[in-house]
C-alpha cells in the first residue's frame, strides 16, 4: 500500500508519525508521500516542502501569505493525483488540508480520502461536517462521542483512540525530586499555572491568573505556583512573571512539563486539550478562558454545549469548574481553588470524572496510532 499523509502542525506531525508506524505494522512495506515535521520525517517520509510553511494561526497572519498558501494547495493536490497513493489522509490543519481534498477531488472523484481528528462540530458550527462530506469519505475520531455525528454528515468514521493516553508520564521518583530541586516543602500545595501556549492567550489570561493566585497565596502562604511554558512564549512568560506577585517557578520544555504535572496538586489552566493531559496525570484543575470582545460575542451566540473541558464532556459530567469569557475574574477562580483545597469531595469528583474520561479516550487497550491504522486499511477494503 502506499499513503499520500499531509500534518500542518506539530500535533498533527505526531499524530501522523504513530499513524505511520500503525500502518507499517499492520502493512510491511508501506510507503508514504507527503508533508510532515520532524517526527514524520524520522519515519522516512521526505516531506514536499517544510512543514512549518503551513503552521499560521489568525487571520491577520494569514493574509499576507495567502497567495503562497494557495500555491502550495495547487502543488500538492498534483502531488497527490501524481502519487499513485491508495488513499490522500489529511491531519487536522482544515483550512490547508480540506482545500487539498477539495482539488483532489474535482480531478478525480474515485480518489479515497481520509481526515484524522474530526471538527468540533458537537461545540459550533455544525454545517462544517457537511462541508467536509463533499471531499471526505472517512474520519478517525479522537473523541468517543464524535463518530455518530460524523456519519450524520454523510461519512463513515471509527473512533480510534486520544493520543494523551499514551503519553508518557513522569515517575513519582521524578516528581519528588522536581520539588526538592526548587526547594518545594513536602506539604506544600503545588499549583500549576497553565496560562495558555500561545502570546495572546499569556497575554490576555496571564495577569488574571496571576491576581488568582496571589489572593489564595494570601489564604495558605505555602503554596508554590510553576509555569511550564513552551519556546514560542518563554521569553515572554519570563519577562511577564519577574513582577508577579504569585512568583511562579517558570519551567521549559516537555521534559521538565512532565515533572511538573506529576508533582503537582492542582492546576489553574486554559480551556483546551491540556485538561487532558491534567486528567492523565490525576491533576485537579480549574478551567479558565476568554478571547477578544467581538470573538467572545460571537462564540457566545454559536456555541451549542454548556461547558467546553473536555473532562466534562468526555465523562458527561461538570465536575470540573470552567470560568469563561466575562465571568473569566481573579475571584471566582481564586474561590475554585480554594474549593479544592479545603473540600476533600470536590477533588474526588474531580478524580472519578478523569479516570472515566480516561477510560473512554481508550486507556488500557490498542496504541490510538494503531487503532487508526486498521480504521484507515479497513476503510480502504471496505470501498474496494
Amino acid at each position: 500500500m502506499k499513503f499520500f499523509i499531509i500534518a500542518g502542525e506539530p500535533s498533527g506531525d505526531n499524530l501522523g508519525a504513530a499513524l505511520m508506524d500503525g500502518l507499517a505494522t499492520l502493512e510491511p512495506g508501506v510507503t508514504f508521500e507527503g508533508i510532515g515535521g520532524p517526527a514524520m520525517t524520522a519515519r522516512g517520509l521526505e516531506s514536499l516542502f517544510p512543514m512549518d510553511e503551513l503552521s499560521i494561526m489568525g487571520i491577520w497572519e494569514v493574509l499576507p501569505k495567502y497567495r503562497s498558501l494557495k500555491a502550495r494547495i495547487a502543488q500538492t493536490a498534483e502531488a497527490v493525483l501524481a502519487s499513485g497513493a491508495d488513499a490522500l489522509i489529511t491531519i487536522d490543519s482544515p483550512d490547508f488540508c480540506l482545500r487539498v481534498a477539495g482539488l483532489v477531488r474535482a480531478s478525480r472523484s474515485d480518489f479515497r480520502t481520509i481526515h484524522y481528528v474530526a471538527p468540533s462540530v458537537w461545540a459550533w458550527r455544525s454545517g462544517r461536517a457537511a462541508k467536509m462530506a463533499r471531499v471526505i469519505d472517512h474520519v478517525l475520531a479522537i473523541l468517543p462521542f464524535e463518530p455518530p455525528l460524523m456519519r450524520a454528515a454523510g461519512m463513515s468514521c471509527d473512533f480510534v483512540g486520544h493520543p494523551v493516553v499514551t503519553e508518557p508520564r513522569a515517575t513519582p521518583e521524578e516528581a519528588e525530586a522536581f520539588r526538592q530541586e526548587h526547594q518545594i516543602a513536602p506539604k506544600a500545595p503545588l499549583i500549576l499555572c497553565l496560562p495558555g501556549s500561545r502570546r495572546t492567550e499569556v497575554a490576555r489570561l496571564g495577569p488574571r491568573f496571576d491576581e488568582a493566585l496571589k489572593r489564595v497565596h494570601d489564604r495558605v502562604p505555602e503554596i508554590r505556583v510553576v509555569l511550564p511554558t513552551v519556546p514560542g512564549v518563554a521569553g515572554l512568560v519570563r519577562e511577564m512573571t519577574a513582577s508577579w506577585p504569585s512568583a511562579p517557578i517558570v519551567v521549559e520544555g516537555e521534559a521538565q512539563k512532565r515533572v511538573a504535572f506529576a508533582a503537582a496538586d492542582m492546576a489553574l489552566a486554559a480551556s483546551g486539550t491540556v485538561s487532558l493531559e491534567l486528567a492523565a496525570n490525576s491533576v485537579p484543575m480549574v478551567i479558565g478562558y476568554d478571547v477578544a470582545p467581538l470573538s467572545r460575542m460571537l462564540i457566545g451566540m454559536l456555541l451549542k454545549v454548556d461547558t467546553v473541558t473536555l473532562v466534562n464532556l468526555v465523562s458527561e459530567t461538570r465536575a470540573v469548574p470552567e470560568f469563561l469569557g466575562k465571568n473569566c475574574q481573579p475571584a471566582p477562580l481564586a474561590g475554585a481553588l480554594m474549593q479544592l483545597l479545603e473540600d476533600p469531595a470536590a477533588r474526588e469528583a474531580q478524580l472519578e470524572a478523569m479516570n472515566l474520561t480516561m477510560d473512554r479516550l481508550g486507556r488500557g487497550g490498542e496504541a490510538p496510532g494503531l487503532r487508526a491504522a486498521r480504521s484507515v486499511i479497513e476503510a480502504i477494503r471496505s470501498r474496494r
